[in-house]
């Protein structure tokens, strides 16, 4: 692969990582929407730019935004978000249940498989729904 800037895997490869292994990708792609949506709209500035990025990204609210866009996610994305709720994870946050980090955890391994499939739209669509959510 020369170019990680835009990445697209095939189905085998895509199956081959873990869904732990997605999560940790998708993690990184929403911060860095959130990253990029606060900075757009000048939400915040300095100190204030770092807890508004920490208050999207933190399981809860990632949780909150995943449920909003469950309805409309394709059959073979819920099979996905599944894969990663089901993920064997051994730590959770002390600030969040273990539903919520399993939710957390399935939107991310989502982003993530969306992401290498190189469905930037996709992504893209479904993180301006989840960016509606108060919360």
């Amino acid at each position: 692969m020369d170019n990680y800037f835009d990445v697209t895997l095939t189905e085998d490869e895509l199956r081959a990582i873990s869904a732990v292994g997605l999560a940790h990708l998708g993690d990184a792609v929403y911060e860095i929407l959130v990253r990029t949506w606060l900075c757009a709209h000048g939400k915040a500035t300095g100190k204030g730019l770092h807890r508004a990025t920490i208050e999207l990204v933190r399981a809860e609210a990632q949780a909150i935004r995943a449920e909003a866009i469950l309805p409309l996610l394709t059959e073979e994305e819920l099979a996905v978000f599944r894969r990663g709720r089901n993920a064997n994870v051994n730590t959770i946050p002390r600030h969040a249940s273990r539903a919520q980090y399993g939710t957390a955890t399935a939107l991310e391994a989502l982003l993530g498989w969306l992401y290498l499939r190189g469905e930037k739209a996709r992504v893209n669509e479904l993180f301006l729904e989840m960016m509606k959510v108060e919360g």
